[in-house]
């Protein structure tokens, strides 16, 4: 099952050549004289120094030539390999598909698996059987091979981090005493890295994954938000059913799963500060189709400058496959709004779609969610307009509050709040589980104070023209929101961020509250307060 990757060694054996020799003039070069070169020893600092260095260097010099074992993982053949690494985490290579990354653990190793190649019988079969992923056994045999491969790692890794020291002590120093503490404060090391890594083991980051490349774009990878909500043997059955799936994309080749959502979750994407980029209406289409989206909420500066020849954007909204509600941003004027009205509820054949404006806190039902929101009170679009500052955005906030405990009052309670600026929207805290918000181009999650999440999304039009203002492009981001179909309660959400600009990356990142980790106690939502 394991066997040891010997292809760097001839190469890594002439780079520690090199090095050692570096290290060596580098050394006497500060600490010798031609006339006196045993009379003045080193300093102890610059000796403590060129210890670690060589400790340092010989460790990872070990981990390139011996530290990674080949491992069959269910129906894949892998390689495991333990790198340096400042952030730790586990991060799965399945090549050519792209990659997923786990916060498993906060260590200055990082665990690489690689999936080399898949074994055609026994993904054929496991395809063939979906039925064996409930089973026990299969379960069991997937932990199996995981702790059996894992182990092998962290043996020769042992020895690596060890011994590579140990030699590299030997050619520099070329004193066995040395180089005994080169190898010593390795182990030290070693011993510091692993109980770090064991302290901070998460085996729920399978959980919270986050996808690049082809995966960004198969959410059937990542799984529906009620079944991982509610999983108790998380590590075996999410690893199994990981395999299952990334078994599927190979053997189905050019032609993703497709996603099969859970019937009793509503979703939700959120998009914000579209800014008159044409490419957000196709991004927005394609996700609604990908992800089976029940309402789009739109939280604002779908313009940039409000006037009515820009009006004819947004023609493509009636077609986008799903209701679009919209509330005014302060980069949309009232003219954009009356367009929005006026798009009123043209249909496509087959499609159940609409437009919804949401402003001074009147409701609507859409798809099942109460949702209330507030237009911006400022119209901004450039710096010729004065701004009227947060204390607007407050002031029209608290009558949005007002609105919402009326709604309460009366019976009715409001789902989601909706407004641009965030400001605006934290004056409903406690009155809503959920408050939607943008205008700060970039994307944030936080619970306030009584109770209320609020979530801030990024641009989905990556910046319109303001995406060439900085040194990089913004991201072009949107989310989208897993709600229980019962209780209107958030489950998860995925954050989906794609390249800028003349940039072509894909990632998602799945993320649960933590009232519905498994193990965690349900709390009560605002609105049941």
């Amino acid at each position: 099952m394991a066997r040891v990757a010997t292809k760097p060694f001839h190469a890594a054996a002439g780079w520690s050549r090199i090095l050692a020799a570096a290290v060596v003039r580098r050394y006497r070069a500060h600490h010798t004289t031609p006339t006196a070169s045993l009379t003045h020893p080193p300093h102890p600092y610059w000796r403590g120094l060129g210890l670690i260095a060589v400790t340092l260097l010989g460790a990872w010099l070990g981990l390139l030539i011996v530290g990674s074992v080949h491992a069959s993982v269910g129906p894949m053949d892998t390689r495991m390999t333990l790198r340096p690494s400042f952030t730790g985490g586990t991060k799965i290579n399945v090549s050519p598909l792209g990659a997923l990354r786990l916060r498993s653990h906060d260590a200055p190793l990082r665990l690489d698996v690689d999936v080399n190649q898949l074994d055609q019988e026994r993904a054929s079969a496991l395809v063939d059987h979906p039925e064996r992923l409930q089973g026990q056994t299969f379960r069991n045999e997937i932990a199996s091979d995981v702790r059996s491969g894992t182990f092998d790692l962290a043996l020769r890794s042992a020895i690596a981090v060890v011994a590579g020291p140990l030699a590299l002590g030997l050619a520099v120093y070329r004193r066995p005493r040395r180089a005994l503490a080169a190898g010593g404060l390795a182990l030290a090391l070693l011993v510091a890295s692993s109980a770090t890594a064991f302290a901070t083991w998460n085996p729920k980051s399978v959980l919270e994954p986050k996808f690049s490349g082809l995966l960004a774009s198969a959410p059937s990878v990542v799984g529906n938000a009620r079944s991982i909500a509610t999983e108790f043997d998380v590590y075996q059955q999410e690893l199994a059913r990981l395999v299952t799936n990334v078994a599927k994309l190979y053997d189905t080749a050019s032609t993703l799963p497709a996603y099969e959502p859970d019937p009793s979750t509503t979703r939700v994407l959120h998009v914000s500060d579209i800014h008159l980029n044409p490419a957000a209406w196709k991004i927005i289409g394609s996700l609604v189709e990908q992800y089976g989206i029940d309402v789009i909420i739109d939280t604002g500066d779908t313009m940039d400058h409000g006037t009515s020849a820009e009006n004819g954007f947004l023609d493509p909204i009636p077609d986008l496959g799903a209701p679009y509600v919209w509330v005014r941003g302060n980069h949309d004027s009232l003219t954009t709004q009356e367009a929005m009205e006026k798009l009123g509820d043209r249909t496509r054949p087959g499609r159940k779609t609409g437009v919804h404006v949401l402003d001074s806190g009147v409701p609507v039902n859409v798809a099942g969610l109460r949702l209330a929101g507030w237009g911006d009170p400022q119209f901004t679009p450039d710096r010729s307009t004065e701004a009227r500052g947060d204390e607007a955005e407050r002031e029209d906030g608290r009558k949005l509050a007002g609105a919402l405990r009326a709604q309460r009052a009366a019976g009715t309670p409001v789902d989601i709040a909706v407004a641009h600026n965030p400001e605006l929207s934290r004056q409903t805290d406690g009155l809503a589980p959920l408050a939607l918000a943008g205008h700060k181009h970039h994307r944030s999650d936080e619970v306030m104070r009584d109770g209320t999440r609020l979530k801030i999304e990024g641009s989905t039009g990556g910046g319109g023209l303001r995406a060439v203002e900085g040194d990089k492009p913004q991201k072009v981001q949107a989310s989208v929101l897993y709600l229980d179909r019962d209780s209107d309660k958030l489950q998860a959400w995925d954050e989906i961020t794609l390249g800028g600009l003349g940039l072509s990356t894909a990632e998602v990142a799945r993320h649960l509250p933590e009232e519905v980790k498994p193990g965690a106690a349900p709390s009560p939502s605002p609105s049941e307060r």
